[in-house]
């Protein structure tokens, strides 16, 4: 299920939001348990196979993490502790199923290829957020192992990992961000601000994804699908269109979920803060997919050592933390290299700056990151070395008129007939130029949503700006498309 879909909008949150509040004054676990049951329906409603295995994952590792508090009580009682082998077991588990079912078929073509065999690839379906609710548990796991974590009863655990607005393409949520606040249901009165505060968020994140993302999308996929045709300027703006696209649809998910978190009296964390306007690529990672970048740090870069182990380590740290993001994102080596790409770059700059060299230039920062955005949308390495070559070789031409169109929409249209604006014989291109440029004047000298939300106060006007945003995406949403970051 989508969250810029009609039942969602008009029949699943409503019911979801309405029995929620109902029965947390009656009773905190059911309150819980239908949001359980929502979550699951949500997640069920794109395929049924996928709420099997997202619920054999949860009964497996609450087990290993029940086998991981019993082991830790075995311990200070005296006996041998077991808590290392329990969590390297827990984490095996948790990584063989994610690479199963999304590095499976990756690793036979290659074997494959490599050795010239003929191993028949399964053609398995990716369960949608595998890797998002995988990484969650294995991050839970390695708190419990830590002492982190304290008790955690399976309802509240079961709802910390199918909790529907962050279920399928996050943020990554911590038990100490999610689980004081599951226990806090029921204790807590409605608070009516920040109900409006959460759908504020959401419509406006449903405006990144509906009105902005996929109007970008669009164009993108013109352009993907004839790169060998592309002239020079095509080729920029595919480039470019693509960078836009993938922020105002992931970050529009994400502010949609925080959104419908904040409805449900529950605080979700942020995932991005401005990433464009980044000044480096360390600037960048701070401001972009910020919790994959936490869990990452957490789990795999302080644990190998961080920096305290000297330079070559430090550098060799960051660069793995990097490799395995690219192999997270997906089974492909554009995947791969487009992770080395900003390993090699993160560890030149950490480099810089360890020396007091000038390291910061958002221009080029941002120059870099629509570079590697090319390897990480293309199909194959081979694509996105097309479409860069087509940026120098295509030669200068007024852009396809594929790609312009993308951008011609029906109310816009009409406001140009109304100026007389369509007259001109490069009528087809304003809306195209008008609509970049004001989308990035937003990126890179605007407030972000969060930002917008935390001055934002109830009035009639804003009202009426959300009134009119809301009503804008619902009657544009028979052409709207999944999220991107669905994928992986």
């Amino acid at each position: 299920m989508l969250f810029n879909s009609y039942i969602f909008i008009f029949l699943f949150f409503p019911l979801c939001l309405l029995g929620f509040y109902l029965l947390k004054k009656v009773n905190a676990v059911s309150a819980k348990i239908w949001l359980i049951g929502f979550s699951l329906w949500f997640y069920g409603y794109f395929n049924i196979r996928y709420l099997c295995i997202m619920i054999f994952s949860i009964l497996v590792n609450f087990g290993i993490y029940q086998l991981i508090m019993h082991a830790d009580f075995a311990m200070k009682t005296g006996k041998i502790n077991k808590k290392k082998w329990i969590l390297t077991a827990g984490v095996s588990v948790n990584l063989l199923l994610l690479f199963y079912f999304k590095y499976f078929d990756f690793f036979v073509e290659n074997i494959n290829a490599v050795f010239k065999t003929s191993f028949a690839l399964q053609n398995i379906l990716l369960p949608l957020g595998i890797s998002f609710f995988t990484f969650q548990q294995i991050s839970f796991l390695a708190d419990a192992y830590r002492g982190e974590l304290k008790q955690c009863g399976f309802v509240d655990y079961a709802l910390f990992v199918s909790f529907f607005p962050q279920l399928i393409a996050g943020p990554i949520v911590t038990h100490d961000e999610m689980l004081p606040q599951f226990r806090e249901i029921g204790k807590k009165r409605f608070d009516e601000d920040g109900f409006c505060r959460g759908l504020f968020i959401f419509v406006l994140g449903m405006g990144k994804k509906v009105l902005i993302a996929d109007t970008f999308g669009i164009a993108v996929d013109s352009g993907y699908a004839a790169v060998a045709e592309l002239g020079s300027i095509d080729a920029v703006l595919v480039m470019l269109f693509y960078t836009l696209q993938l922020y105002f649809d992931f970050s529009g998910y994400c502010d949609m979920a925080i959104g419908i978190g904040k409805m449900l009296g529950i605080t979700i964390p942020i995932n991005f803060n401005s990433p464009y306007k980044a000044c480096n690529i360390i600037d960048f990672w701070k401001r972009w997919h910020i919790t994959l970048s936490r869990f990452f740090t957490k789990n795999i870069y302080i644990p190998l050592g961080g920096n305290r182990k000297g330079n070559v380590r430090m550098y060799a740290n960051l660069f793995l933390v990097f490799l395995l993001s690219g192999i997270w994102h997906g089974a492909g080596w554009n995947f791969i290299l487009w992770g080395v790409m900003h390993g090699v770059l993160y560890c030149i700059t950490r480099w810089m700056q360890k020396r007091k060299m000038k390291n910061g230039n958002v221009f080029l920062t941002f120059l870099f990151v629509n570079i590697a955005w090319v390897f990480f949308r293309s199909e194959s390495i081979g694509q996105a070395v097309l479409l860069l070559k087509r940026i120098v070789t295509g030669g200068i031409s007024v852009p396809m008129e594929a790609i312009a169109d993308a951008f011609n929409l029906d109310e816009f249209w009409y406001v140009m007939k109304v100026l007389h604006l369509t007259d001109f014989s490069f009528s087809k291109y304003i809306l195209m130029v008008v609509f970049t440029l004001v989308i990035l004047l937003m990126v890179f000298f605007g407030k972000n949503v969060q930002e917008l939300a935390q001055k934002w106060k109830l009035s009639a006007v804003s009202a009426v700006v959300i009134g009119v945003v809301f009503v804008w995406c619902v009657v544009s949403l028979s052409g709207v498309s999944t999220f991107l970051y669905f994928n992986f």
